[in-house]
């Protein structure tokens, strides 16, 4: 795209942003980004504002739905959730911390809190959104037990005054489609 294009571009987000405009957008030093960076924040940013807001469930067509897990072995549980996590990132939505929990407890996990949370469903090639599947706050021990690194481990031992719980090897491992 040429400068002038570029500098067309801009006057036509601008343009579209007006309606948005808080002192938010104003935090962000517009004059120190490429022209080029500055449509890209504005087009997130329209994207971000214009997106409906829906349960995930909802972003599917037909809507998605989870069978019961009970009525499924082990092993179809194990071939139904491949299924979803697949499902999940042709939508953009990424799970994050799941190797703690069973097959099933994710199945259940995205069946009972990702697929009736309501969400913007904001679509941005290369935008994901990332669904944490641990609380840290909530599940503290869990966290330092599996996921936090040696000096996240060791800041919270100094910032709390408390023992560590043990370094455990996560029990479930699985490979999740990432963004690069």
């Amino acid at each position: 795209m040429s400068d002038i294009d570029l500098l067309m571009q801009n006057a036509k987000l601008r343009d579209e942003m007006e309606p948005f405009l808080d002192e938010s957008v104003f935090l962000v030093d517009l004059d120190k980004m490429s022209v080029r960076h500055e449509n890209e924040f504005l087009m997130s940013l329209l994207a971000w504002e214009k997106a409906p807001v829906l349960p995930i469930s909802q972003w599917f067509e037909p809507e998605l739905v989870m069978p019961d897990h009970q009525a499924f072995t082990d092993t179809e549980v194990k071939h139904q959730l491949h299924q979803m996590i697949g499902r999940l990132y042709e939508k953009n939505i990424l799970l994050v911390h799941t190797d703690h929990l069973s097959d099933r407890q994710l199945y259940c996990l995205i069946a009972r809190d990702i697929l009736p949370a309501q969400e913007k469903k904001v679509v941005l090639n290369g935008k994901f959104l990332k669904w944490q599947c641990l609380d840290i706050v909530e599940d503290e021990e869990s966290w330092l037990r599996f996921y936090a690194t040696g000096e996240e481990r060791q800041n919270w031992a100094e910032e709390t005054g408390l023992k560590l719980p043990p370094r455990e090897n996560i029990p479930f491992p699985r490979k999740l489609p990432q963004h690069a």
